[in-house]
């Protein structure tokens, strides 16, 4: 199935055509400018613009960034709180006249490493960790998704996990690689004895700078860099709208 894959981020919006039963993306990426105001009619605007540009009329999966449930956006720390409590699924499709499904940004880059990347097969206990301007996070056990966790903003003496570690407070301080390694380290480390994972996956532009972080980062669980870069939140939104679909045709079948 080919699903139209939608990333919302700071820098911009973000889309492509995906394969979601390979995992790849089959078009040209197109994107607007950096997004300056996230309320909520604005966006909208600018999400239209780029499915318009695909001339899409089929299935789209949205990646976006918040905490959301069945298309309900639940709570925004880096959105304009006009989202709260909107039905972003409702919104996204009444605007592009297309079957719309919205999932947390961190989560959709999970469901591409877990299904497609680096985390395919792995048991027990995995954490994906997606390091940009901020830290998303998503958590699976035994290859099921557990929705919304928001890691990043976790607290580790006084200071959250994103002040301390994300790549914008790298930009910020001119904090060296080496010593943003063991910041990193601190913040697994202490997922480490809250979570015992089996794996940490790492993502965001994090994985870019991995050959000059992954060597100073000492920790007992196995770490593994993302294999979609900045293209997972795409490919596991388009994924994530595919697996939607099938679901309820198979709910609604007559056989059913």
């Amino acid at each position: 199935m080919e699903v139209l894959g939608i990333d919302i981020g700071s820098y911009g919006i973000k889309g492509a055509i995906v394969d979601t039963e390979k995992g790849v993306i089959v078009s040209k990426k197109k994107t607007t400018d950096k997004i300056e105001d996230t309320r909520p009619h604005k966006l909208i605007s600018k999400l239209h613009k780029v499915v318009k540009k695909f001339e899409w009329d089929g299935p789209i999966g949205c990646a976006f960034p918040a905490a959301v449930s069945n298309g309900v956006v639940l709570s925004c720390t880096r959105m304009d709180e006009g989202w709260v409590d909107a039905d972003a699924d409702h919104l996204f499709s009444e605007i592009t006249g297309c079957d719309v499904r919205v999932i947390n940004d961190t989560d959709a880059t999970g469901l591409a490493e877990m299904t497609f990347g680096v985390g395919k097969g792995q048991k027990g206990t995995v954490i994906v960790l997606s390091v940009g301007t901020g830290i998303g996070s998503s958590l699976f056990v035994d290859g099921i998704l557990v929705p919304n966790t928001e890691l990043g903003m976790m607290e580790i003496k006084g200071i959250s996990v994103e002040e301390r570690a994300s790549n914008k407070v790298r930009k910020e301080e001119g904090i060296r690689k080496k010593t943003w390694a063991k910041r990193l380290q601190l913040v697994l480390e202490h997922y480490e004895e809250l979570f015992h994972p089996n794996l940490f996956i790492l993502g965001g532009q994090l994985s870019k700078k991995a050959d000059k972080t992954f060597p100073f980062i000492k920790i007992k669980t196995k770490f593994r860099g993302a294999s979609f870069l900045n293209d997972a939140s795409i490919v596991g939104a388009a994924y994530y709208a595919a697996s939607v679909q099938v679901r309820d045709e198979e709910f609604f079948s007559p056989e059913n």
